[in-house]
């Protein structure tokens, strides 16, 4: 073998390893930082953040988180972080078809599980302005991540003890499947009018009542939440956590600033609550960003070991609105409780009848 081949293979090698080593462009950045990108985009030319008299970057406003985007990841998108144009026209079109809740269902117990008429309802009627193909961007495959074992074990016992208690009590449905009706205690969070999905944290987008109020101080942000009418204080004068002998619903948040962007850490979660399986161990980053006039960029990071196989992130662009947001007066007229409880106990009785 001369001088001369020697040297092209030689070369010919380095280039290949120097290519294996570095990342592709579609590898380099994590899905977040991609997200980001897309709606770095959206600004106008010359545009800069606001900012507040006392000189924060300014995020107040009333945002609406209600979009189409799913998630996780359709099968039929797999590989596809972002839609075209034409892509999410379609989607869009799809998704509000198969959720008209004006459609009659083909049994009685079909149509009434739609309860209420598609007047009541407000998902949006758009995917996210990003295009992107789910909320959950990262891992790349826009999936939660599967549970590990010890979760799953968890689940699957609390599953078997709500099915043995069924044996011997009634159990109306509610949403994720039946559970008991001895008393409201029995029922979720979310029938007893506490706390919804979307207050979150991590604020996720729901059937109707998507609006966050956000409102600043320089101690404070607070976000105030449509839905149940719930409210985040959240302290950014750099004091500590709360002792973990104090547990939360919606967990502990501190704040700082990183640039323009909130960046939010929140623990001390409850055992209650309960975020797909995440509980006390859960620890929830996110980060909110003025990313143009009108959109807020909500990110946020899950990250429990005890839970899921690996941490999980997802994105939302939030659109501004002018409001106002309305009281959602849900003790005030939670009839449904009532029917839940009663509807139990005249079954019980119907039981004892036949027996």
């Amino acid at each position: 073998m001369n001088h001369r081949v020697l040297a092209s293979l030689v070369t010919l090698m380095v280039v290949a390893t120097v290519a294996l080593l570095l990342p592709t462009q579609a590898g380099a950045q994590s899905g977040l930082a991609t997200v980001e990108n897309q709606a770095a985009s959206l600004a106008p030319k010359n545009w800069t953040p606001p900012r507040t008299p006392d000189g924060q970057p300014d995020i107040q406003g009333i945002f609406n988180n209600g979009i189409l985007t799913p998630l996780e990841r359709p099968q039929e998108f797999s590989g596809k972080p972002f839609f075209t144009p034409e892509e999410a026209a379609a989607f869009e079109k799809q998704v509000i078809q198969e959720r008209n809740a004006d459609r009659r269902g083909k049994t009685g117990d079909a149509d009434l599980a739609r309860a209420y008429n598609d007047a009541w309802w407000d998902w949006g009627t758009k995917v996210a302005k990003t295009r992107q193909t789910s909320l959950v961007v990262d891992p790349p495959d826009g999936r939660v991540p599967p549970y590990t074992p010890e979760a799953q074990k968890r689940i699957a016992a609390k599953a078997q003890a709500i099915k043995e208690r069924c044996e011997h009590t009634v159990c109306p449905p509610a949403i994720g499947g039946a559970i008991p009706a001895d008393g409201p205690e029995d029922r979720t969070y979310m029938e007893r009018c506490f706390l919804w999905g979307t207050g979150g944290p991590p604020m996720l987008p729901s059937a109707y009542n998507n609006n966050y109020q956000i409102v600043q101080t320089p101690e404070y942000v607070m976000i105030r939440i449509e839905m149940i009418h719930d409210v985040r204080i959240i302290p950014i004068d750099g004091r500590r956590h709360i002792s973990q002998n104090i547990r939360q619903l919606m967990g502990d948040s501190r704040g700082h600033w990183e640039g323009n962007t909130l960046v939010v850490d929140t623990t001390n979660f409850s055992d209650e609550t309960d975020f797909r399986s995440a509980g006390r161990n859960m620890h929830l980053t996110e980060r909110f960003t003025r990313v143009d006039p009108n959109t807020l960029l909500y990110e946020f990071t899950v990250d429990d070991p005890t839970t899921f196989t690996k941490p999980w992130s997802g994105a939302i662009p939030m659109t501004k609105t002018d409001g106002p947001m309305f009281e959602y007066a849900c003790h005030e007229g939670n009839y449904g409780m009532r029917g839940i409880l009663s509807g139990a106990r005249a079954k019980e009785k119907g039981r004892a009848g036949s027996e």
